[in-house]
């Protein structure tokens, strides 16, 4: 019977890959190279997230630009601009890198978000970061692992181009087209100086986060972040000193970072069966209920229990947002809910299944914090951000997705609530059903958050972004994954975490 559970197990997991893969979703950052709409030549003077100064991590002045070392460095980059060997990497780098490592970092997320399967005796193998290229493969990147992966990424390379932009307009080396105007830039140019290397920073800091987020990557990550160098050379943009320092401050901007991702939590984040039962058995005594897993064989886990006890990056604590209980089952508003997703079940239209479908982002995707910083690459290209400007949008968004993945996540294991397919006798989902309880809604929660920062961000899409984040909310009520209670206290938790980044934000000195 247990192989025979195992093997049907195995036919949903590839079932619901091919349905993951093959559905209409974007994957790609299409874009030509644009005239930035502003350089932010103050950038150097905003206020970082982790360093203590802009000079904490300290590089080399370079050399003068008339000196013999630096005209063998602009002809080494004539050389390489006339053999052309760089072309394919210098279309699809661009002059915004940071668009690009942010589509990356989505793109191994949504490769690692699988569900290990079970044993063939119903045991559940768990991934182990000492052993990733033991199956389960490490990690299993599921939205709150995704969401941290983003927020360090983007928090990195925020603080390394403000480091990098204090340097520049320190040491003042000016930009390759202005010392050597016979040399034609690939992209259009702007009076940036260039040392140290902005593309070199962040090609460093993506390399070094990423490659400790995703270690079996290591070397796909080293070969893209080596071709991005290159090409910042072939294009015209920077010579090999200025390379060479701005990865010199990346690595360091890297290591402060990864040193609080060590002693953030989520080590602990994933629990022993004695602690899941711990919770289990103390909201039962709380609150009379209890969630379980409804899967055959039965993970004896759910996802990361110990998510909602990470360190925060704005929000001061965690019990500040946490929402109020929901409805007990049985109650009056709980029957007043569940006779919504009966009726939703019996008369689901095309376009509810559409909407349910569309913002599933479950395995083989790149989760739903992956699905909103698409949103705002979309808007970063669209509004012509430099790179500075758009790693200030990815860092603070994805600090107020995760801070949102937090309090959802202490929400979730705090109240222990049942999933409708639990409480509700013979109801069925079209989505299945997510391995931890159901109160509050993670969609809810990371779209609210990600559509108030964003309108922070860009206020002439607001109206937009509030339709998307509960379009978002609704499909979990469509696909039968969640309570409408859920979702609504999921919205209202995420936009008041997002109001607390959005206060960071206003004190920077970037605006």
């Amino acid at each position: 019977m247990k192989t025979l559970k195992y093997t049907l197990f195995l036919i949903t997991l590839l079932t619901v890959l091919f349905i993951s893969c093959s559905k209409d979703y974007p994957t790609g950052s299409e874009f030509d190279p644009y005239t930035f709409s502003g350089t932010d030549q103050n950038g150097g003077e905003w206020k970082p997230i982790l360093l203590t100064s802009n000079e904490q991590i300290i590089i080399d002045a370079p050399s003068s630009t008339t000196s013999d070392a630096y005209k063998a460095e602009l002809g080494a980059m004539k050389t390489a601009i006339s053999s052309n060997a760089e072309a394919d990497a210098i279309a699809y780098w661009g002059n915004n890198p940071i668009v690009r490592w942010n589509e990356i970092a989505r793109e191994l997320a949504a490769k690692y978000n699988l569900t290990p399967a079970p044993n063939a005796d119903g045991t559940y193998p768990a991934p182990s970061a000492a052993k990733p290229d033991v199956y389960p493969y490490f990690p299993f990147a599921h939205p709150p692992y995704a969401c941290r992966a983003f927020a360090y990424l983007s928090t990195a390379q925020l603080d390394g181009l403000i480091a990098a932009w204090h340097y520049k307009y320190k040491f003042n080396r000016p930009a390759v087209h202005i010392t050597d105007n016979t040399i034609k830039s690939a992209f259009p140019t702007n009076d940036l100086p260039s040392y140290p290397s902005d593309g070199a920073v962040i090609a460093a800091v993506s390399r070094d986060i990423l490659s400790a987020l995703f270690p079996l990557e290591k070397q796909y990550i080293k070969d893209k972040a080596d071709e991005m160098k290159r090409s910042l050379i072939a294009a015209g943009i920077n010579v090999e000193s200025d390379i060479s320092a701005g990865d010199s401050l990346g690595r360091g901007i890297a290591k402060v970072f990864l040193k609080r991702a060590s002693t953030d939590g989520m080590s602990k984040a994933q629990v022993s069966k004695a602690v899941s039962d711990s919770l289990r058995t103390v909201a039962l005594a709380r609150f009379g209920w209890e969630w379980s897993n409804q899967e055959s064989p039965q993970r004896p886990v759910g996802i990361a229990p110990f998510y909602g006890k990470l360190k925060l990056w704005s929000v001061p604590n965690v019990e500040s947002v946490r929402p109020l209980p929901p409805p007990a089952p049985g109650s009056a508003d709980f029957n007043k809910a569940a006779d919504e997703l009966k009726t939703i079940a019996a008369n689901l239209t095309n376009e509810q299944r559409r909407i349910a479908n569309w913002w599933s982002d479950g395995l083989g995707t790149y989760t739903p914090p992956g699905h909103w910083n698409r949103v705002a690459t979309d808007n970063i290209i669209k509004y012509k951000m430099n790179p500075l400007r758009s790693a200030r949008v990815f860092a603070y968004l994805n600090m107020a997705i995760q801070d949102a993945g937090i309090s959802c996540w202490d929400a979730k294991y705090y109240y222990h609530y049942p999933r409708p397919i639990q409480s509700m006798i013979g109801f069925k989902t079209i989505l299945g059903t997510p391995n931890f309880p159901s109160y509050t809604s993670g969609h809810s929660t990371f779209s609210a958050a990600a559509a108030t920062f964003l309108s922070y961000i860009f206020p002439a899409e607001k109206t937009q972004f509030d339709a998307m984040a509960h379009e978002a909310s609704e499909s979990r009520i469509y696909g039968g994954i969640h309570f409408r209670f859920d979702c609504e206290a999921g919205l209202e938790a995420g936009k008041k975490i997002a109001e607390f980044t959005i206060q960071k934000a206003i004190t920077d000195g970037s605006n």
